[in-house]
């Protein structure tokens, strides 16, 4: 490895580091803040769901899906819910 290889690896694993302890950050929260589904803009998520993987990505306010950390206790008194909705079976199929 030569000296130019070097110096990109290391800026790639800083870049890495970085995007790590800020992920850390966002899906960990602090003590005094906790998820609430439902209450999340559109585009102002703070992480993916099972239809997309980033945060900011939610493309309509209030998806019960989506969730945002907010300052414990405020959740609720705001119309979030603490837990995601229960994923829904799929309906059987009819046959003629």
């Amino acid at each position: 490895m030569n000296k130019r290889q070097a110096a990109i690896a290391a800026a790639l694993a800083g870049v890495c580091a970085t995007a790590t302890a800020q992920d850390t950050q966002t899906h960990g929260g602090k003590a005094d803040q906790e998820r609430c589904y439902g209450v999340a803009k559109a585009g102002q998520n703070d992480c993916g769901t099972a239809t997309h993987g980033c945060a900011g990505a939610a493309k309509v306010d209030n998806d019960p899906l989506e969730w945002k950390l907010v300052p414990k206790g405020s959740c609720e008194k705001t119309g979030g819910k603490l837990t995601p909705p229960a994923p829904q079976a799929p309906a059987p199929e009819q046959t003629s």
